[in-house]
C-alpha cells in the first residue's frame, strides 16, 4: 500500500510464507520508498535491509485497509459458507474491490446502476 495516496499497489493470493511474500515483493521492488512491516522474519530475509522498516507505527494504515476488505468482502471471513475456495475467485472479488474503491470508477459504474432501480 502506498502510505502517501492510500492505495494498494500489488496483492498476492496464497499462504502467509516466504513463497508468497517473495511473488508479492516481486510485483513491489520497483517501487521507491521504504517498506514497513511488522517482525515477521521472512521480511528481514527478503526486503532489503536499507529500505525495510519494522514497527507498528509505519503499518496501521496497512491493517485498516485489510480490516475494511475483510468486511466489505464476506468471503473474507472465516468460518461463512461464503468463502471461495478458488483463489482465482478471491483474486478476482480483490481487483473488483480494488476497483470499486476509486471513486471515478465508482462514479461511473454508479451511473449504470442506479438507472436499472
Amino acid at each position: 500500500m502506498d502510505r502517501h495516496e492510500g492505495k494498494t499497489l500489488a496483492w498476492v493470493t496464497g499462504h502467509r510464507n516466504a513463497k508468497t511474500f517473495q511473488r508479492l515483493y516481486e510485483k513491489v521492488k520497483h517501487v521507491k520508498g521504504n517498506f514497513y512491516t511488522d517482525d515477521w522474519e521472512v521480511y528481514s530475509q527478503i526486503l532489503p535491509q536499507e529500505r525495510h522498516i519494522i514497527g507498528k507505527s509505519g503499518t496501521t494504515r496497512i491493517e485498516s485497509d485489510n480490516a475494511n476488505t475483510r468486511h466489505h468482502l464476506g468471503r473474507m471471513a472465516r468460518r461463512t459458507r461464503i468463502v471461495s475456495r478458488s483463489k482465482d475467485m478471491v483474486d478476482l472479488s480483490l481487483r473488483l474491490w480494488r476497483f470499486l474503491q476509486e471513486p471515478t470508477h465508482f462514479e461511473i459504474i454508479r451511473e449504470k446502476f442506479s438507472s436499472i432501480f
